[in-house]
């Protein structure tokens, strides 16, 4: 048995719990969004959702319940989360719809090379700080967006309105450090690349 093997935890463990209740929840926030004039509760469940986003990599690491369901449940659940959150939030005119297009391009832009550096054989590559702060303050953004938008395009209120500019300012400054970042992978990238060929010559 290989050290992979023993090291799983199986698929009932509290961290993939964790991410399928997310995964439930999500439709329950895009239900709230369109079907009822409960924005604020679809918003705030959002922001749930993404603050949870850390809580079942946490739990695994902790309880020592890694799993190989939950290798591969948790990035789903990661990218649901944001493609359905993004599309929802411009699509109840929370955002402009190139705001949501640029983050959403960013991302996958971002998963395809990771892919695509994947079947390369290439080296694990370190996710940069940069991108971790990045990553926070735009799904930061998208629930106070949501937060800061009426149903039927109701007038907004003037706290709406200083929040609303505030977290402008923010989402601007997330969303061009995410893609400034996505040029600073370009180096560790390539160099992963090498280390992953170079490993194979060896075995």
């Amino acid at each position: 048995m290989s050290a992979d093997e023993v090291a799983d935890a199986g698929p009932w463990t509290w961290p993939n719990l964790v991410t399928t209740i997310r995964l439930v929840l999500l439709p329950v926030f895009v239900w709230l969004l369109f079907s009822t004039d409960h924005r604020a509760i679809a918003a705030w469940m959002l922001a749930a959702l993404g603050a949870t986003d850390w809580v079942d990599g946490y739990l695994a690491r902790r309880l020592h319940q890694v799993s190989k369901v939950g290798k591969i449940l948790d990035p789903v659940a990661d990218r649901l989360l944001v493609m359905v959150g993004l599309l929802a939030v411009a699509a109840a005119a929370g955002v402009p719809w190139w705001f949501a297009i640029a983050t959403l391009a960013r991302e996958l832009l971002v998963s395809g090379l990771t892919l695509a550096l994947a079947a390369l054989g290439a080296a694990r590559i370190d996710v940069l700080w940069w991108g971790k702060v990045s990553t926070f303050v735009l799904m930061s953004c998208y629930p106070i967006f949501l937060l800061t938008t009426n149903p039927h395009h109701a007038p907004l209120a003037t706290w709406q309105h200083v929040v609303r500019d505030l977290n402008w300012v923010a989402g601007v400054f997330g969303l061009a450090l995410a893609w400034l970042v996505l040029f600073g992978y370009v180096r560790p990238a390539l160099a992963a690349l090498r280390s992953g060929r170079q490993g194979r010559k060896i075995l």
